[in-house]
């Protein structure tokens, strides 16, 4: 556990969309201008605002480090379409293209120089010392503006203006191949906003067919979120800036962070960079006190909540991401597991400590603290759940012995079992042997006392435990988490699952509500019934645990289907989703948020169906319907998968695996040494070695067949062990993802 961690990415340095305030400017850190751009209305510029509810029409593509984003507002009439080429390097590139006249507000300044004469097309700035030049490509006149303020405006005739914000005479010095040659003058901005724009396409995750826009999405979820923190100079990514900055409406003064929150969007992030996505995991686990608890939430005028926690999805969710990382042990990112696992952790063991409530089961709580009269209430309590007014609660008492609800949680016990399962398989890749020993133990001590008492054989399914003994009769997708913490074994997980999923409980076209529609709570608000994509998320992991893709493909493609429409009529990423038809989210500013980066959950669920990684390697399958998933940055490369008539996995443009629609290979791993998985259905396979060549043709009918590829296909096998191109060896397991009720996850050996 000695190897150090990369720096956490994108570093606090360069052009970005940094500035929490707006949407439509880029600042330059660690010291030097702001810069927004607006219209001018008929009471003068129009510079802020722009948020979902005011103005902001449609976020555009956004690299992770600034060097490309598009934004498009309206106001005063008048539609504003911003590019903008930024990055690591000092020089800044932006067009304007608006009807109307288009306004310039460079800010932060110590000094401004007047131009030679008025209508100039260039002004020198001064920050910290340093000289900038602000020039631009029509002329332009100065408008009052606040002190330390440059405003300008553009009547450019054309419907376009270009600026480049530049230190003076000095090139840009940014060390990446899309800015190399881009020069300080606005001569050059065409050419590296084109240059810039293609270097974007060229690695950015992309998706079609079925998929739609859904990486588009996913993307933009996050990377138009991340801002900086100044008051403690860090780069953090919220689950969204409308909902943190007051000044755009929100809770809080410019930065908030949350604990479940934060670790999904850490994993939406790891489908765009890895680097990336290291950094958002890191950004919580330092506020943990230091009994190892991470708090719901740290923000900059909210303080921190000491009294409770949130979710542990954390182990799960870094486990995911890493093993979303390559294609073997070898090429995935290490450094993700060896910079988080120590909080993790600490944070899975305080729950036994601080939380156990009824019958010794693990329960939602919230503790005494000095000075915060709000505290060790059932209000704190349920807002530790995640899940803050969810009818599940509307009965509980706060049980000030135990610091808890009177309430043992499915959710809450599930997802403690899963957290050490995933847990023991970090400490096991980590070396840490002895711990992940402990953690197993644990975790099936727990898991049999779990499925022994929350197990309610009148209704036929996992319900929360009273105080009293009684099962609580409410119903949401968190009894799904049994599955997910692999309490059931595989009869009764099928018979849970289906009758969850029924329509008129927790399926149909709009399915998993976050309580069920024949519920007495049910009211399709909030927590009371609308549709969360952290909670489907982990429903739907619990599904595919126990390989019931019959029921996991119709939830997840009609949660696309929700997610898609929402994304192609608003430019939404949502907070939540309606569980109803006709509902309009817009309307509700406090109850689903806009932009929400783990709303982009639903889109990595859809990607699970072409590709998803597994403990015991990935799993590759047709969708039934055109598709394409490309881009995924993994440690190997760029991972290429593309449904037509039929299924193909690229890495860097070379084709890996090639398949019948009716082929499902799972279990793939690829080294220097060979390609090995399981390959089931019907039809053929061909598989390339490691090393290139003439692929293997497999034939695969009836049971599921084990396949080795070596260098040059020399180790393919039969299942009678004989050399030839129609290898495999009989797979004796559960089928697809499937395991017993052991749960045990292990690198290696699947779930």
């Amino acid at each position: 556990m000695s190897e150090k961690s990369p720096p956490a990415a994108p570093a606090a340095t360069g052009w970005n969309t940094w500035d929490v305030r707006t949407h439509t400017g880029m600042s330059r850190l660690p010291s030097g201008p702001r810069v927004r751009f607006g219209v001018l209305g008929p009471d003068g510029p129009v510079l802020s605002g722009f948020t979902w509810r005011d103005g902001l029409e449609r976020l555009g593509p956004h690299t992770v480090d600034g060097t490309y984003a598009e934004v498009t507002v309206r106001a005063a009439g008048h539609r504003l379409r911003l590019v903008f080429a930024g990055g690591p390097g000092d020089v800044l590139h932006a067009r304007a293209e608006s009807p109307g006249t288009v306004v310039l507000s460079v800010e932060g300044l110590d000094a401004v120089d007047e131009p030679a004469g008025e209508g100039a097309g260039a002004r020198n700035v001064s920050v910290g010392g340093v000289r900038w030049a602000v020039t631009a490509s029509s002329p332009a006149r100065r408008l009052d503006s606040p002190a330390h303020t440059l405003t300008l405006a553009f009547d450019t005739g054309t419907g376009a203006v270009d600026v480049c914000v530049a230190p003076e005479n000095a090139p840009d010095a940014a060390p990446n191949a899309a800015s190399e040659g881009a020069a300080g003058t606005v001569a050059e901005t065409g050419a590296v906003l084109d240059a810039h724009r293609a270097a974007s396409d060229r690695t950015r995750l992309r998706s079609g067919g079925w998929l739609g826009d859904a990486a588009d999405a996913l993307t933009r979820a996050v990377t138009w979120n991340t801002v900086h923190a100044p008051d403690i100079d860090r780069v953090l990514t919220p689950t969204s800036r409308d909902f943190v900055c007051a000044e755009r409406r929100g809770f809080y003064g410019t930065w908030a962070l949350h604990a479940w929150d934060t670790f999904f969007t850490g994993l939406a992030a790891s489908a765009v960079d890895r680097d990336y996505a290291r950094g958002v995991f890191g950004q919580i686990l330092p506020y943990a006190d230091e009994a190892g608890m991470i708090p719901n939430r740290v923000s900059d005028d909210g303080g921190r909540t000491d009294d409770r926690s949130q979710p542990p999805v954390g182990a799960l969710t870094v486990y995911q991401a890493y093993l979303a990382g390559g294609l073997s042990a070898g090429t995935r990112d290490t450094a993700l597991l060896t910079g988080t696992y120590p909080a993790l952790l600490a944070w899975h063991d305080w729950w036994p400590r601080a939380r156990r409530g009824p019958h010794g089961l693990l329960a939602w709580g919230s503790d005494p603290v000095a000075g915060d009269a709000a505290s060790a209430t059932l209000d704190r309590a349920k807002r530790e759940s995640g899940l803050d007014d969810s009818p599940m609660y509307d009965e509980c008492l706060y049980d000030p012995a135990t610091r808890t609800m009177d309430l043992a949680d499915v959710g809450l016990n599930a997802l403690h079992i899963a957290d050490a399962e995933a847990l023991a398989a970090i400490a096991d890749i980590l070396g840490e042997r002895a711990t992940a020993a402990r953690l197993r133990a644990e975790a099936a001590t727990a898991g049999a006392a779990a499925d022994r008492l929350l197990w309610d054989a009148e209704r036929g399914g996992y319900r929360n435990l009273t105080a009293s003994g009684a099962h609580d009769p409410h119903v949401s997708p968190t009894m799904l988490y049994a599955l997910l913490g692999g309490l059931p074994d595989a009869g009764r997980a099928a018979t849970v699952a289906a009758e969850l999923l029924r329509p008129e409980v927790l399926g149909g076209v709009r399915p998993l509500p976050s309580v069920a529609r024949n519920d007495p709570g049910f009211a399709a608000t909030y927590w009371r019934g609308r549709i969360w994509a952290p909670m489907a998320y982990l429903a739907v992991q619990g599904l595919r645990r126990y390989g019931l893709t019959g029921l996991s493909r119709p939830v997840v493609r009609a949660l696309l289907r929700l997610f898609l429409d929402e994304w192609r009529e608003h430019g939404h990423v949502r907070e939540n989703y309606p569980a109803t038809d006709g509902e309009n989210l817009t309307a509700l500013q406090k109850r689903s948020d806009g932009l929400m980066a783990w709303g982009g959950l639903l889109a990595y669920l859809a990607f699970g169906e072409l590709a998803d990684a597994r403990p015991d390697g990935w799993r590759f399958a047709h969708p039934g319907e055109p598709a394409d998933l490309c881009g995924l940055p993994l440690g190997d490369g760029r991972l290429d998968v593309r449904a037509t008539d039929r299924l193909t996995v690229g890495l860097d443009g070379r084709v890996l695996l090639d398949m019948a629609p009716g082929v499902t290979v799972r279990g793939y791993r690829l080294t220097a040494d060979g390609a090995t998985g399981t390959a089931e259905g019907t039809g053929d396979l061909l598989v390339t070695p490691p090393g290139g060549g003439p692929p293997v043709t497999l034939d695969v009918r009836g049971a599921p067949r084990r396949f080795t590829v070596g260098t040059g296909g020399r180790t393919a096998r039969n299942d009678a062990g004989e050399r030839g191109d129609t290898g495999g060896t009989r797979d004796t397991g559960t089928g697809d993802g499937g395991t017993g009720s052991t749960g045990d996850i292990r690198e290696g050996t699947g779930t």
